[in-house]
């Protein structure tokens, strides 16, 4: 599908854009210097900005655009719903019909008996929800102590004043009085970087078993959940070693508290099942999710939860929580017609049987790169974590994240959009990715890293820290 934009010069729209745009996790005056990219249309796995520049989208938009840009059926079905009904509300004990019909969906899809949708309007107020949901269900249990959340440091879980303080990112908690109470803290499993001398395996136990230190720290009287991704995502696409999540799951069932799986990346194809969990053999009590669940084509999201969690909060009364936007009809009936083509085009058996092996054998020889100390990758999502030393496993002597946005920099140039994050590179791309698009790919990421060790040569950044 060929179309042509009319707007405003780039200049202008950058210069509008400076003037009245505050962008997320953004240096507003820094920005404002460089002149914002702005993207003015896209198909399939490819962006085109306001400059006529493609770019292969290596991140599928935040992580989320699952079935690729430019799906004529689901601005059909947004449009059809927006003239049958655009909005109604859920509370006031009143529903419709996009909101039912995708619950019962969710639960049709999602593993074990998670048959319970509480909608939000994305990941970050569905992990608020969370928090209530979980201190909400204990009391309703009569033990209304239980109120402390467990996470990990380096994870994701949103920006909202709950989901950042779930989250355990220094730069985040650093602003805006962060974390609120009754939110702790354990180590990630992030062998790369902070596994020492330990084996991956042995590195595994020793992180989950950190849970069981802070919860007995903590008394198990005192802890309501422990909340975590299957695979850390904006903390650098961290797999955890094969030990680790058998290891929790084991801790979650001997001691009472709730597992709660933060799913907004890894559900609905992204690790190469329907959710993280089942590729990690997950069995939790609440799923976080949202991204996945329209493509990123409308915003939602939801708490998903089990059957004795709905039996419980159902019986605990009023649940006082919930949001104009929860379960809004159009955004409910275009994630039915996002889940509907993930299921009919096979989208992800494609992904787990064809291309994410692809993509795996690929990405694991960018490994081989004088500049990589790690490649890892699970479904398709992936990293390569850089270093002047592979060996040692060493960070740069000039301080994280100055090659990564060398690296950055160089994919843009070269029509790749992929993230850094500190100075390891990630992607996400689109589960309808080709093998011909993953060619382009590897192509593109290669000659960005050719690049960057030449910078980072030339430039005196070579040396360990």
């Amino acid at each position: 599908m060929n179309m042509i934009t009319n707007h405003l010069p780039t200049e202008e729209l950058q210069a509008l854009d400076a003037a009245h745009h505050l962008h997320p996790f953004t240096d507003g005056n820094a920005l404002a210097a460089k002149g914002a990219r702005v993207i003015t249309r896209a198909q399939g796995v490819t962006l085109t900005d306001s400059d006529g520049n493609d770019y292969l989208d290596a991140m599928a938009g935040l992580w989320c655009v699952n079935i690729g840009y430019g799906r004529d059926s689901i601005a059909d079905v947004a449009a059809r719903q927006m003239k049958e009904l655009p909005y109604y509300n859920t509370f006031f004990q009143t529903t419709h019909v996009p909101a039912i019909a995708l619950s019962q969906k969710l639960a049709e899809l999602a593993p074990g008996d998670l048959n319970h949708t509480f909608f939000s309007a994305g990941g970050s107020d569905a992990n608020d929800t969370n928090i209530r949901l979980v201190r909400h269900y204990w009391a309703a249990k009569g033990k209304p102590e239980k109120k402390v959340i467990i996470s990990r440091h380096n994870a994701y879980h949103g920006s909202t004043m709950g989901g950042a303080s779930l989250g355990g990112m220094k730069p985040m908690h650093a602003q805006g009085g962060l974390p609120i109470p009754d939110i702790a803290f354990i180590d990630q499993p992030n062998w790369y970087a902070e596994g020492g001398d330990l084996d991956p395996a042995e590195f595994g136990l020793e992180r989950a078993r950190q849970l069981e230190a802070k919860i007995a720290e903590l008394g198990e009287n005192k802890v309501a959940a422990f909340i975590a991704e299957p695979v850390q995502g904006a903390g650098g696409v961290v797999i955890p070693p094969e030990t680790y999540w058998p290891e929790i799951q084991r801790i979650c069932d001997e001691h009472e508290i709730l597992l709660i799986a933060d799913e907004v990346i890894c559900g609905f194809g992204r690790t190469g099942n329907w959710f993280g969990s089942e590729t990690f053999n997950i069995r939790p009590d609440v799923m976080t999710i949202a991204k996945g669940l329209s493509s990123g084509y409308a915003p939602i999201g939801g708490s998903m939860v089990t059957d004795e969690v709905a039996a419980t909060l159902n019986a605990g009364g009023d649940f006082n929580h919930g949001y104009t936007y929860s379960g809004h009809p159009v955004a409910a009936a275009v994630a039915l017609e996002n889940l509907r083509i993930l299921e009919e085009e096979k989208i992800v058996e494609t992904v787990c049987n064809e291309t994410a092996p692809y993509l795996e054998e690929k990405w694991m020889q960018l490994g081989d790169h004088p500049l990589v100390g790690q490649a890892g990758i699970c479904g398709m999502m992936g990293s390569i974590a850089m270093t002047p030393d592979k060996s040692a496993r060493a960070g740069f002597a000039g301080g994280a994240g100055q090659v990564g946005l060398i690296c950055r920099d160089h994919c843009f140039s070269n029509g790749l959009v992929m993230r850094h994050v500190g100075d390891r590179m990630i992607i996400s791309p689109p589960l309808v990715l080709t093998k011909s698009d993953i060619d382009t790919l590897i192509d593109r990421a290669s000659k960005a890293l050719d690049l960057t060790l030449k910078d980072a040569t030339d430039q005196g950044l070579m040396k360990s820290a």
